[in-house]
């Protein structure tokens, strides 16, 4: 399928007479406690147009919508986005007998704990407030992120094509957009992703992630920092650059799922169940644990944890689960919906949930038409003054079709699952 614009996220901008267009993704705001992201898209200034920026929030199965800002948003809060409490069952915390962990797989013991943000998280958003009880099952999941070898394996087998390695159909696109809109030129009409670029100099507003984002032509997982890059020697690193279908996709193929939210954030805690960290709330031992950006973002970085930019798998010590890299290096999707109110809602109900799946549906304040899954750990891009997302409960929403230089997958499987496999 080719790949589509959003036309209400998508601002022309002119620069030397040319019509550019900038999308905004509110999932990469600043996430710091004390700063809080504008309240609409029009507040933000995008000061880089030579390139075709898009900025995650494109090619979403956008609605056509008459209706005013105002009136969308009362009526889709009245809509009921959140599950209700549910009765928990009997609890699977054990391994069942005769139940062999698949290869490269860990077992997640089943457990009781309060996701979201502990107490003494000074760092917290308010999305990741207030916390409520949950239950999950115990479960499988990958000791590490998929690795650009076993995506390539899939890819081998399967000759699937990743939504980054697919054309752009202009024809599509225009059905989306104001009537007369100009296309743009030929050559910035190409498969590509988001890379990262670092700045020469200090960077005062931090809001304006253009200046170290850029669309890439050329850039996918197979080329993660461009065309004229590539993963050969890189086998046992993240695979990145992928959108959400596309790690749907490779899960299917292995016969397994992506994690919940709630999945996830169990298997990061481990015994930890009120700390900020995976390994504890000492904020000083960072550099042991996490592959983060250390130094001034996004001018320098000074390397104290061994590495600037994605490291191999199982470079950092792995959590009490055995469990590698659940803090930095490449964000993780989840198959949970992004809704800005999920937490304050199931919170408000006072009950505990069993295995909860996330929002039934998307929906984010600050943007009406998205639609978003939750993504969690953080990445190697990760710094205390800009996105400290290396905490357990720290989330962020990123749109289906969001490919990007920090953001890759892994996958968990359940006993159920297994028994219908054999």
């Amino acid at each position: 399928m080719p790949r589509r614009f959003c036309p209400e996220v998508v601002h022309s901008i002119a620069r030397d007479g040319l019509q550019y267009f900038t999308t905004i993704d509110y999932g990469h705001f600043i996430e710091r406690g004390n700063l809080n992201p504008p309240e609409s898209m029009n507040q933000m200034h995008i000061r880089k147009s030579i390139f075709f920026f898009f900025l995650i929030g494109l090619f979403l199965q956008c609605k056509d919508v008459k209706k005013s800002n105002t009136v969308e948003l009362e009526e889709a809060k009245q809509e009921p986005r959140v599950e209700r409490p549910k009765v928990p069952s009997k609890l699977l915390k054990v391994l069942p007998q005769g139940i062999k962990a698949p290869e490269g797989m860990v077992w997640v013991a089943g457990g009781r704990f309060s996701q979201g943000a502990v107490e003494q998280d000074r760092m917290a958003m308010g999305h990741e407030s207030p916390n409520f009880q949950v239950a999950v099952d115990g479960f499988f999941m990958d000791a590490t992120e998929v690795t650009n070898a076993q995506f390539a394996k899939f890819v081998k087998e399967t000759g699937y094509e990743t939504v980054a390695e697919r054309e752009l159909d202009w024809g599509e696109m225009k059905k989306q957009l104001p009537a007369g809109t100009p296309k743009p030129h030929d050559s910035i009409m190409q498969p590509g992703s988001l890379t990262f670029k670092k700045t020469k100099n200090s960077v005062a507003n931090l809001y304006d992630f253009s200046q170290w984002w850029k669309w890439t032509i050329g850039a996918n997982w197979k080329h993660p920092n461009g065309p004229n890059s590539s993963i050969k020697g890189l086998d046992k690193h993240p695979v990145v650059h992928i959108a959400y279908e596309d790690a749907l996709a490779y899960s299917v193929w292995a016969g397994r799922r992506l994690p919940t939210e709630a999945e996830w954030e169990l298997a990061a805690r481990g015994k930890n169940v009120n700390t900020i960290f995976t390994w504890g709330d000492d904020a000083s031992s960072l550099a042991k644990h996490v592959n983060s950006w250390e130094g001034e973002f996004p001018v320098t970085n000074t390397k104290v944890d061994g590495f600037e930019a994605r490291a191999p798998v199982k470079s950092y010590p792995a959590n009490e689960n055995g469990l590698y890299d659940m803090a930095g290096n490449v964000w993780e999707w989840t198959s949970d919906w992004y809704n800005t109110d999920y937490y304050k809602e199931v919170a408000s109900h006072g009950s505990e949930l069993h295995n909860p799946q996330g929002a039934p549906s998307a929906f984010n304040d600050r943007d009406l038409y998205a639609k978003e899954k939750v993504m969690k750990g953080g990445s190697f891009l990760c710094n205390a003054s800009y996105c400290a997302s290396y905490r357990i409960s720290a989330r962020m929403a990123t749109s289906l079709d969001s490919s990007l230089e920090h953001l890759g997958f892994r996958t968990v499987v359940t006993v159920s699952m297994l028994e219908d496999q054999k």
